[in-house]
């Protein structure tokens, strides 16, 4: 069974454990592992599922699956809305290279741009230390018709996201968007790095809505907790943008990062196109992962 269970996603998985109509000290055996494998967290895995077994009114499929949501929900926490349309926006998107960092920025233009209408974009390409992220931002500047700030390969970050942050005031953009490096080249270089970029961001936006995003890839499970612990100690992330996400993907984690970090989850990034971007819904988000 449980080799067949690695192929299905979490909710098939459910149905797969449940199918013999019995719950009994081995089905709960087995749903702990199946939690825990979703990376939820062994801490919340061991207590929904002792809280479970001691209450046998948990006697079915559907009243264990209640359970669960219930259990959840209480501890996932949404973003709501980022965007303020009292002032300048100014969103610091965080994340190690290769989660999707960039192509999230493209969403996130098209989703704000969609939903608040031409109030002026403009992208910082503060990930200078690899040209092809440079070009790679600028690409997508130029087919979503939005202006891009950029500097030399090399350049000083801070500098390039100043710069983005006086050219947005000066020609009245209400969103900024700045990607930044993500190199885990050693924990203490990174978050030199990132407090340095946070500090001078803060200070030249005192009086707009300046959020830091960080952006974790989907199918990485246990990584993601540990990239978002460094991140959040390092500069205090306001919210998660899980990327790479689909029903089979380890998604689980945000239920650890919500509990044991207290980080809000902001969108979910389903696919390549611009338009693949959700609003997270607890809902919407149990209901994907639980296979409803």
């Amino acid at each position: 069974m449980r080799g067949e269970m690695k192929k299905k996603g979490f909710g098939e998985k459910l149905r797969a454990l449940f199918s013999g109509g019995r719950v009994d000290d081995e089905v709960f055996d087995e749903l702990e592992d199946l939690l825990i494998e979703a990376d939820i967290g062994a801490k919340t895995v061991v207590e929904l599922v002792d809280g479970l077994r001691s209450d046998r009114a948990h006697h079915d499929r559907m009243s264990v699956i209640d359970e669960i949501r219930r259990v959840l929900g209480g501890f996932l926490v949404e973003a709501g809305d980022l965007f303020s349309a009292e002032t300048t926006n100014v969103f610091l998107i965080l994340g190690v290279n290769g989660v999707g960092k960039t192509t999230t920025i493209a969403k996130l233009t098209e989703y704000y741009r969609t939903t608040y209408g031409d109030m002026g974009i403009v992208l910082a390409a503060g990930d200078t230390f690899r040209a092809a992220a440079v070009d790679q931002l600028s690409r997508h500047g130029e087919r979503l018709g939005v202006r891009v700030v950029a500097q030399g390969p090399g350049a000083d970050p801070a500098a390039v996201v100043y710069d983005a942050l006086v050219s947005a005031r000066s020609r009245g953009d209400r969103l900024v968007v700045a990607d930044t490096a993500g190199r885990m080249h050693t924990k203490a270089n990174l978050v030199a790095e990132l407090t340095k970029i946070d500090r001078i961001v803060a200070t030249q936006a005192a009086n707009c809505n300046y959020k830091k995003l960080l952006v974790i890839d989907g199918t990485t499970g246990q990584n993601a907790y540990q990239q978002a612990e460094i991140f959040h100690s390092a500069v205090g992330i306001d919210a998660v943008v899980l990327a790479k996400y689909d029903s089979t993907a380890k998604g689980g984690i945000l239920v650890q990062i919500c509990r044991n970090l207290g980080i809000p989850v902001a969108f979910l990034g389903r696919g390549e196109k611009y338009g693949d971007l959700d609003v997270f819904s607890t809902d919407e988000y149990l209901a994907d992962i639980l296979g409803e």
